[in-house]
């Protein structure tokens, strides 16, 4: 598609100098190293359908309390809008319920944003009874399946310690 009028923030050059330009000053992308991480730990016992719901479950609460994680909306060529996504990488790990359980109290100490997934959640059917299955339950008695974590990458490896790389 092809249009006369310079878009904003584009220069008022012809076409060929705007494309020498562009060649002789871009670089090849290379992989953005990020100061935060999103990480999520997930129970190593879980079946496979649990482990994608926790998941998508997890990560949902991050961009409505961390608007910083989330990237800028998408667009194909032609033009159909899509929903912005998390600006970086999202970590999966897996951990005996033992490692989740420190990682929780670490996470906790450390004051990462965090979201937790309970077995409880498993039974209920909707978002009023998840909230009330995990406000019933005391914080160190909470039977925890998955956990997602924001923050400096430092903080959250050690929030982290134990948990090992979903395969």
């Amino acid at each position: 598609m092809t249009n006369d009028s310079p878009q904003p923030g584009t220069s008022q050059q012809p076409a060929s100098a705007q494309t020498a330009s562009a060649q002789t000053t871009s670089a090849p992308a290379r992989p953005a190293r990020f100061d935060t991480k999103i990480a999520v730990v997930l129970r190593e016992d879980l079946q496979t359908w649990q482990r994608l719901n926790v998941t998508a479950f997890l990560v949902s609460g991050l961009g409505a309390k961390v608007p910083e994680v989330i990237g800028e909306p998408y667009a194909d060529a032609d033009g159909t809008p899509y929903l912005p996504m998390f600006r970086q990488p999202v970590l999966i790990f897996e951990a005996t319920k033992e490692t989740l359980t420190a990682a929780h109290a670490r996470a906790l100490s450390r004051g990462l944003p965090r979201s937790v997934f309970t077995s409880d959640l498993f039974a209920t059917g909707n978002d009023h009874d998840n909230r009330a299955a995990v406000r019933a339950v005391p914080r160190d008695q909470l039977d925890l399946v998955g956990l997602a974590v924001y923050g400096p990458r430092n903080s959250v490896d050690k929030a982290l310690k134990g948990a090992r790389m979903h395969s």
